[in-house]
């Protein structure tokens, strides 16, 4: 099988287009090509009057080693064809049932059942080695009742909201499956087919920028839940984890001790928490375990009507079926040395709240499959520095990120409501006193206000600098009445937990610090990639194999 991409055509090419591409490319007659299949389509629209569908295809063609040598030697520095790659994903063990059955046999925990714990769980499920995982919060659907609490209610359920219970904040998100890490061992594609089983659209497979959206990454964990718990796997929710079990010698993992101090014993616990347990890495801290102050970014979420997204950025061609709700991606270096860059983007979605502690505010953005909400809404945000704008110390981001979170929660009147500011008014250097045409979609509420008030200096002064920069690559970008709601300050874990080459903490052996909370994933691909490399680890650890953590 050969793969062929960028392969171009036009935006509303004939149904036979592709296959005679295909043949031109590789310079053979309709009746060699024995069959093809898309393996990814996205579009290239950098010219709006002329936007492409841009594919790369499987196929299959008589005398394959004939066909590709003498592509080769007519293109011998063209790479758009190549063998089809292998991307079946082989356990790294088969005994696992048989370990699992040896007396003394300690099951590995993961701590957090968000993507990156549920893949974990699953694989090693799969492998026979029957994984316990703990998480804090409340199953998927009891999470959306109470999530929907704050939304409608203003009423906050610390242990059971947008960033805690099954499936993780990703849950409540665009669903968005792509992501910069390298790939190598396509472990991408292994997580996108584990999610279509589950019950995912099957055109993740091939859309080059694939999503899910909300209600259907619902059904999706309850799904891998029963494939869990059918391989021999327990899920136990409303189960904190406020303690590891040290070994006083070696400072080995033993166990962990839950909130109702219960003792668990485990040597392999893989620490899948996500960014915002903040009493975890407080607990981390406590007990000694190595961190480290990490990079990461605070700013607003910003809405502007779909329809001026979508012109700005397909032209006549906005409302094509094939081109969706139109995405961006902006970044801006400011003159006071910040980056500023749009984050989590997402079309026809909603801002909502995403606080997980009483007394803050913090938005996220959330879309649903169909992309079909008024506005499209995007995080800005503006990069920061350990040691430069907090101290460098592991918890001293959480502390920097509650800081401004309080101020939101003051700004927009102490009942969760956000604050909200005209982009006009924000340029101007004005507290907004009413909103405009665009309609902000952040629930409980907002209250039109001064943004400035609960962000730092140099966050508003590139912020200020960037938007109008924004608005020369997408017209509208500024307008007076597009909303900007605060604050955004969850964009990524504010520290890292240095892991060693067999994928343990670098100072407490049998712990396996994982995903985004860890500082090792960004969204809810790279932490399920990451949640199937550290089981792997685990499973060739509990084999007694060496176990060296596969590459990213």
């Amino acid at each position: 099988m050969l793969r062929l991409t960028e392969l171009r055509l036009p935006l509303d090419h004939s149904p036979q287009a592709l296959a005679q591409a295909i043949c031109e490319r590789l310079n053979i007659s309709p009746d060699a090509l024995e069959h093809y299949s898309v393996f990814k389509r996205g579009h290239d629209a950098r010219k709006r009057v002329a936007i492409k569908l841009v594919y790369a295809v499987d196929c299959t063609v008589k005398d394959e080693a004939a066909v590709l040598a003498r592509y080769r030697a007519a293109h011998p520095k063209d790479n758009h064809v190549q063998p089809s790659p292998n991307m079946e994903w082989v356990p790294p063990i088969t005994n696992g049932a048989e370990l699992a059955a040896k007396p003394g046999y300690k099951r590995p925990i993961i701590i957090g059942a968000g993507p990156c714990g549920f893949m974990a769980a699953l694989v090693l499920a799969r492998m026979g080695l029957r994984p316990l995982l703990l998480e804090r919060g409340k199953v998927v659907r009891e999470r959306t009742v109470d999530t929907f609490a704050l939304w409608r209610r203003s009423e906050l359920t610390p242990e059971s909201n947008v960033q805690f219970g099954e499936g993780g904040a990703g849950t409540f998100s665009d669903g968005k499956l792509y992501s910069q890490v390298k790939d190598p061992r396509f472990l991408g594609r292994k997580v996108l087919e584990e999610f279509v089983k589950a019950g995912a659209p099957e055109d993740i497979l091939y859309l080059a920028h694939p999503h899910i959206g909300t209600f259907r990454l619902v059904s999706m964990v309850e799904h891998i839940r029963r494939e869990v718990e059918e391989a021999g796997g327990e899920y136990r929710f409303q189960t904190r984890v406020d303690g590891l079990v040290l070994n006083p010698q070696t400072r080995a993992v033993e166990g962990v001790r839950t909130a109702d101090g219960e003792v668990i014993d485990s040597d392999h616990v893989i620490l899948a928490v996500g960014h915002s347990a903040r009493d975890t890495f407080a607990m981390l801290q406590a007990e000694d375990v190595a961190m480290q102050a990490k990079p990461f970014s605070i700013g607003v979420r910003i809405e502007h009507p779909q329809s001026v997204i979508d012109v700005a950025q397909f032209g006549s061609s906005a409302g094509n079926e094939l081109l969706g709700a139109a995405e961006y991606r902006l970044v801006h270096h400011a003159s006071n040395g910040r980056g500023v860059y749009s984050f989590c983007m997402c079309p026809g979605g909603t801002v909502v709240a995403a606080t997980s502690e009483e007394g803050q505010v913090v938005t996220n953005g959330m879309s649903q499959y169909s992309r079909a909400e008024r506005n499209a809404n995007s995080g800005i945000v503006v990069e920061l520095r350990p040691g430069e704008d907090y101290p460098d110390d592991p918890l001293a981001g959480m502390a920097f990120q509650r800081k401004w979170e309080r101020k939101a929660f003051e700004a927009g009147g102490g009942d969760y409501r956000a604050p909200a500011q005209r982009v006009g008014d924000f340029l101007a250097g004005r507290p907004s006193t009413t909103l405009g045409d665009v309609v902000p979609s952040y629930k409980p509420g907002v209250t039109p206000t001064d943004l400035s008030t609960c962000l730092p200096d140099f966050v508003v002064e590139a912020l200020r600098e960037a938007l109008p920069k924004f608005d020369r690559k997408i017209r509208g970008f500024a307008m007076e009445d597009a909303v900007m709601t605060g604050v955004e300050t969850r964009t990524s874990s504010p520290l890292r937990i240095p892991r060693n080459e067999a994928g343990q903490s670098i100072n407490t052996p049998g712990l396996y610090p994982a995903g985004e909370g860890a500082g090792y994933a960004g969204g809810i691909l790279s932490a399920s990639m990451d949640g199937i490399r550290i089981a792997e680890t685990v499973a060739l650890n509990l084999a007694g194999k060496p176990a060296i953590l596969p590459p990213r």
